[in-house]
């Protein structure tokens, strides 16, 4: 009785050795007797016992978040980046034989690149062109890790974290420009304002007629208004008229 159970016991060990099941996103890496033969899967795999071994390997979109950064601009600002890195394995067999452990090597070659890419650039750069420097990382990860059977398909730039100082200096700048942009339309609308006062001013020069119908507007405007007595001076233009009916007679 006892040899069966250790039999069985047995069997079952090398039956779970033999016989392995991968998922659609998975594939193996088989090594025979410590060589590597080739790459099979998904589906059912079967390996000679105790000659054979199987390394799984994820396929799938991996997203890695890369801890901040310290970084020193072109122009000396100091502040902490971090960035996400979206890569996946397309060449399984390179992955398990070019490089110990391919995640922790991409994780640290972007913590390197993202310290050297971002000093390469002005802080206003950084700023203003982070689609730039996205681009930037993503081609420099990608020419080192393609070795390894690793494809990186984007970095972005995740937050950018400035000094205090860095930050109250940026908000002085930014009210002392609205404040300058408000000036300038302030004075370009006193500038249309005198033009077109100029121009109604020259029209209404040009024509005593215009000057009358002027006067009997404003007049008109102001009658409506029964609360305020108001003396308003009358244009010599019309009483020239009358005036000259009483030299007639």
């Amino acid at each position: 009785m006892e040899f069966m159970i250790a039999g069985l016991v047995i069997g079952g060990i090398i039956l779970s050795s033999m016989v392995k099941i991968l998922n659609d996103w998975e594939r193996g890496v088989v090594l025979r007797l410590g060589k590597a033969i080739g790459v099979r899967g998904p589906g059912l795999i079967l390996l000679i016992p105790f000659i054979e071994r199987m390394v799984k390997i994820d396929t799938r979109t991996i997203t890695m978040d890369v801890q901040p950064q310290d970084v020193i601009t072109k122009d000396n600002v100091s502040m902490q980046v971090n960035a996400v890195v979206y890569f996946k394995v397309i060449s399984p067999l390179e992955a398990i034989t070019k490089i110990e452990d391919y995640y922790f090597a991409t994780s640290q070659l972007a913590q390197t690149t993202l310290r050297s890419v971002m000093g390469q650039y002005p802080l206003d750069d950084v700023l203003e062109h982070r689609d730039k420097i996205n681009t930037a990382l993503q081609a420099i990860l990608d020419k080192h890790t393609e070795a390894w059977g690793v494809k990186v398909t984007m970095v972005e730039v995740k937050q950018i974290d400035l000094p205090k100082e860095m930050q109250r200096a940026m908000a002085r700048e930014a009210e002392a420009e609205r404040e300058r942009r408000a000036k300038v339309i302030s004075a370009d609308g006193e500038l249309q304002r005198a033009q077109k006062l100029a121009e109604a001013s020259h029209t209404l020069s040009s024509s005593p007629s215009a000057i009358q119908l002027a006067y009997l507007q404003t007049l008109t405007e102001i009658s409506g208004d029964k609360t305020n007595t108001i003396v308003f001076p009358l244009p010599i233009e019309l009483v020239k008229p009358i005036l000259a009916l009483t030299e007639k007679n």
